[in-house]
């Protein structure tokens, strides 16, 4: 592209390394908020530089926050507190929240076990999972992770570390269909998925 202003140019490169926007995409959006006069830009601007400084990781379940403890993990009202849903990330959590059909709380690992891409167990927060299934008295784990392939290596793993926890570990029906993303799935399906759970077994 041949851009007549270097600002245009930077806001477009900018904006095209964010995931999912294209060179054409980023000078749609970068022209729109040039030719905007509504102060647009303004806002969009000051919301992302409070996410910059102000989003971090929940000190308890690793989801987002706004504060050191996320107002699932504060919320004294959620009726199952010893069941654990386990999941990749926030966008996770948001996926269940939105079915209404799951009252316990959540541990976010950050990702899931990838060898291909140099993702191993320390690099998520299995660690602290472990810690708090032991200081919270956890007795169920719902792990809510994407059917791939490295979701079920993650799901395996960490099955195996409590094989002899005595910890009750389930994992989501299967109307969420192998290979896909939580976050993808309808509400209806993602909710009747973790109402009907199912005890999740370790082969030996």
């Amino acid at each position: 592209m041949n851009f007549s202003s270097k600002l245009l140019e930077e806001a477009v490169s900018a904006l095209s390394s964010l995931p999912g926007i294209g060179k054409k995409s980023a000078l749609r959006l970068a022209l729109h908020l040039v030719q905007d006069e509504s102060g647009k830009s303004k806002r969009i601007s000051a919301a992302l530089e409070s996410l910059s400084r102000g989003v971090r990781k929940c000190n308890v379940c690793c989801n987002l926050s706004d504060s050191d403890i996320c107002n699932i993990c504060s919320n004294p009202g959620r009726k199952n507190q010893t069941v654990l849903c386990v999941v990749e990330n926030a966008r996770d959590v948001m996926a269940i929240e939105d079915t209404n059909q799951f009252s316990g709380k959540y541990h976010v690992l950050g990702g899931v076990i990838s060898p291909l891409e140099g993702v191993g167990p320390s690099d998520l927060s299995i660690g602290r999972l472990l810690d708090r299934i032991r200081e919270e008295r956890i007795e169920e784990l719902i792990m809510a992770i994407s059917p791939t392939i490295d979701g079920e290596t993650t799901i395996y793993y960490i099955s195996k570390l409590l094989r002899d926890s005595g910890i009750r570990i389930s994992v989501i029906a299967r109307g969420v269909s192998f290979g896909g993303d939580l976050e993808y799935a309808d509400e209806f399906t993602l909710g009747r998925s973790i109402v009907s759970r199912i005890p999740y077994q370790v082969q030996t």
